[in-house]
């Protein structure tokens, strides 16, 4: 049977099931609404995980980035996103603790993508421009641990893409 014969199959029986108990059903596909966050809030206890967040996170789509816009606006607006989702999940940036980001150079038709001594240089460029914005959103001596890491690729037109936890410190909004 094909994966997609199983679905329809499983689909099917889940809509009958849901109809005749009266229960909304169980996993039907939700197309995501909008501009708002597309993730739920994972609080595990007193924890709130995080994944993906990225420099269009939070923004209507004519006001998405390019991977050709400046690195330094992709790593303000990740930032701002990441504040605004803690935030509603009843954290502070000083109640995070760890955060792992990666990094990619843009990928784009008319940016030739650097090879060798080069490639290295751009990463540690992206590296020190991250550092100078990073610093600035937390008080000084609690900024969270934190791992940062090249990637190749990152979804969604972002060169920054941050996953990490923070103590939930009051109730989430």
């Amino acid at each position: 049977m094909q994966n997609s014969t199983r679905r329809r199959y499983f689909n099917r029986f889940a809509t009958f099931f849901a109809a005749v108990t009266g229960a909304p059903m169980l996993f039907a596909q939700q197309t995501p609404s909008g501009d708002r966050p597309r993730r739920n809030i994972h609080i595990q206890n007193g924890i709130y995980y995080f994944s993906g967040t990225g420099s269009n996170d939070g923004y209507p789509k004519d006001d998405h980035v390019l991977v050709t816009d400046p690195f330094e606006k992709h790593v303000t607006r990740t930032m701002d996103a990441l504040k605004k989702s803690i935030e509603r999940a009843g954290c502070t940036m000083d109640s995070i603790i760890h955060l792992e980001v990666f990094l990619c150079l843009p990928h784009a038709d008319n940016v030739p993508m650097p090879v060798g001594k080069a490639r290295f240089d751009a990463h540690k460029a992206q590296y020190d421009a991250l550092n100078k914005i990073y610093g600035t959103y937390f008080s000084p001596g609690k900024a969270p641990s934190r791992a940062c890491m090249a990637v190749e690729w990152i979804p969604g037109d972002s060169l920054i893409e941050i996953v990490g936890s923070a103590l939930v410190v009051s109730s989430p909004a």
